[in-house]
């Protein structure tokens, strides 16, 4: 099999052009994708292609209608265009050294910092592994309950501090359960065991969604799914499904979105346990990906229908735990974020509010997350002052919680200021943005 042909490289001339340069620092792709046009000869629709985004999306940057903030969306123009890294705010893309070059050296690094750090008087891990041959773990109901509860402590931690500390547990107790799945179980307990198995997964993808590596999220969501099918568990599948809908709406693939959401509900709509809890989470998430196609009247429908699934929960509802996150609050907050993404700030501003207002304080990094969507309603609708003192009051519960999607969409707020730059209180939040984040030295002047 041919390998696939390398990117077009763009002249020299045109990186080196101070023009150029200035229209990649500030991130100015309608000037970027003119320039690759008249001097690379990359046109429009060659730029859609390269870096994965529709050729109406490329026209409105052009226009000067879109602006393009995403970080992930900065990386695949990096990476579709040639532009290296620092021209862009990035790190060192992985084609600018060549990979077998970077990769012995630093791996042998690694090594020897590995063998000094290790304390003497632990075993290696190649021991470790040894040792987990010979032995016999006995199972029951109890064991899978205590599965099930340390994963309910991984979800609580995270929303308290981020998944960065918690990755190495989750995929180290993922790769256990794994394991034993390779023994003669009974089948109610092979059974448990799976649905575990599946939920870690999901969780562990979910932890590099939040930190935006979207490659291995995309591989422990895939897995989660090839586990839940294993059993016919269809509800997690929908659930996972509705993770990859979400990821799928912040790598600007409004289309991959909707096709995931609408699987996810097929999936949950098969059986006849699905809850009306687990029926309007997944309505909301597809009010999402219609919001970010831009379907207003599809977003409304699917907002109502979440909202209508809603009222019909009951006490006596047997709700999976992984869904019992989407109180009220939640769904009122998601109501404004998808009236907020389809431009309607004022229907979205009190809404967002309200449900803030009423979020549990150890939940930092929702409170941070709904912060910034109240921080944006309101300085689209020309509500500096107030924008600024909301996103500074996210500041806070941010620099808490380790979540690199938090703090890119508060550079994003920070982008969004720049007509507003030298305001007083546009000041005050670039103070307090730098002293609290420290990735925020990587902000524009």
């Amino acid at each position: 099999m041919t390998e696939p042909a390398r990117p077009q490289e763009l002249p020299p001339g045109l990186l080196t052009d101070p023009e150029m340069i200035d229209a990649c620092r500030v991130r100015d792709f309608a000037r970027v994708f003119r320039m690759v046009k008249a001097r690379a000869g990359i046109y429009p629709s060659m730029v859609a292609r390269r870096c994965e985004l529709t050729p109406s999306r490329v026209g409105e940057v052009i226009a000067g209608r879109r602006q393009l903030l995403h970080i992930d969306v900065v990386e695949r123009i990096a990476d579709g265009l040639r532009i290296p890294g620092h021209m862009l705010g990035l790190a060192r893309r992985s084609w600018e050294t060549p990979q077998n070059l970077g990769t012995v050296e630093v791996e042998t690094h690694q090594d020897a910092e590995a063998e000094r750090a290790a304390p003497a008087t632990l075993p290696g891990p190649d021991v470790d592994s040894i040792l987990a041959l010979t032995s016999r773990t006995t199972l029951n109901s109890a064991t899978l309950e205590a599965f099930q509860s340390s994963i309910e402590d991984y979800w609580r931690r995270d929303d308290q501090h981020g998944g960065e500390a918690l990755r190495p547990a989750i995929v180290g107790q993922l790769r256990y359960v794994v394991g034993l799945l390779k023994e003669n179980r009974p089948p109610s307990i092979q059974r448990g065991l799976y649905g575990v198995a599946a939920e870690l997964a999901r969780l562990a993808g979910w932890t590099y969604f939040d930190a935006r590596q979207y490659n291995q999220a995309r591989a422990y969501f895939i897995e989660a799914l090839q586990l839940a099918k294993e059993i016919d568990d269809r509800q997690t599948m929908a659930n996972v499904l509705a993770c990859m809908s979400l990821q799928a709406t912040y790598q600007d693939k409004p289309a991959d979105s909707l096709a995931f959401v609408t699987a996810a509900q097929d999936q949950a709509r098969s059986v006849t346990v699905s809850t009306p809890r687990v029926l309007s989470m997944l309505s909301m998430r597809e009010a999402f990906a219609h919001a970010t196609l831009g379907n207003r009247g599809s977003t409304h429908r699917a907002i109502g229908e979440a909202h209508r699934h809603f009222e019909a929960i009951q006490a006596v509802d047997h709700d999976p735990s992984w869904v019992t996150y989407f109180d009220e609050p939640k769904l009122i907050v998601d109501t404004g974020i998808a009236h907020g993404r389809l431009g309607e700030a004022a229907t979205a501003e009190p809404l967002i509010a309200d449900a803030l207002r009423r979020e549990d304080r150890a939940n930092q990094r929702g409170r941070a997350f709904h912060s910034f969507w109240l921080a944006r309603t309101q300085l689209d609708q020309g509500k500096l002052d107030q924008a600024c003192h909301t996103a500074t009051q996210a500041l806070e519960p941010a620099s808490a919680v380790a979540s690199e999607r938090v703090t890119g969409h508060l550079r994003e707020f920070y982008d969004q200021l720049a007509p507003h730059r030298q305001e007083p209180v546009a000041l005050a939040f670039e103070a307090r943005l730098r002293a609290l984040l420290p990735v925020s030295g990587t902000i524009r002047p």
